[in-house]
């Protein structure tokens, strides 16, 4: 085996200590693991491990899992070197040989979580920004054109400039994370947008300023600002 699979403290022994019950099982507030045995779900406690780290949006400690499974830490620790492992094609007993995943379970900013294996950075970033951006509706990516390139814009505006009621485009675009609120306007109280960081990570840019210069093909941009707030 030539990947060391030890698992890197999160929680020393001294935090665990302290934050476990007798058996050894951490404390959680309003926690009731009463008639719950991991153990006993289909796959076990690694089954139950997997499922939990594969809802979490940012790295997760070894302490809150073990809070989540109602298990010692020191056996989370445990699953998740083996689950590591397993991910990057060794067997229980150290040897090479099992496919390797498509993901990897990586420790990193003191937890842990689900990432896409390097290899395979080409495939994901073709899916995220031509696969996912295409099935925004006309409609959808009219809008978000108007929004990114005015920001912040109040809705009105943005009905103003296409001539089209906007609410549940809007609506749509906030659930899908590339715009959000950027506070109110001084003068008309109206609710402004702007685009988010997902949006310029699904655009591939670093910031709004690199979004391309459409002028010279819409010569009337500069008269947007003409537009007002009226209701649509």
């Amino acid at each position: 085996m030539t990947e060391n699979t030890s698992v890197d403290p999160v929680v020393d022994a001294a935090a665990a200590d302290e934050n476990a019950d007798a058996t050894g099982v951490p404390a959680a507030a309003g926690f009731d693991g009463a008639g719950l045995d991991v153990d006993a779900l289909p796959g076990g406690a690694k089954a139950a491990l997997e499922a939990v780290l594969m809802v979490v949006d940012e790295p997760v400690g070894d302490l809150e899992l073990a809070t989540a499974l109602a298990l010692p830490v020191d056996r989370i620790r445990t699953l998740l070197a083996q689950l590591r492992a397993e991910y990057d094609g060794y067997g229980p007993d150290g040897a090479s040989g099992l496919p390797l995943r498509g993901f990897e379970l990586r420790n990193v900013a003191g937890g842990w979580r689900f990432f896409s294996r390097s290899e395979f950075a080409p495939l994901v970033s073709r899916f995220v920004l031509e696969g996912q951006t295409a099935r925004l509706t006309q409609a959808a990516l009219e809008t978000l054109a108007v929004i990114a390139y005015r920001q912040p814009v109040s809705r009105a505006r943005v009905s103003a400039i296409r001539g089209v009621n906007v609410d549940s485009v809007v609506r749509t675009l906030t659930a899908r994370g590339m715009i959000e609120d950027a506070g109110t306007d001084p003068e008309s109280g109206a609710l402004l947008y702007r685009t988010t960081s997902y949006f310029l990570e699904r655009m591939g840019l670093g910031s709004i300023d690199e979004l391309p210069q459409i002028a010279p093909h819409l010569p009337g941009l500069d008269a947007l600002d003409d537009y007002g707030d009226g209701e649509y």
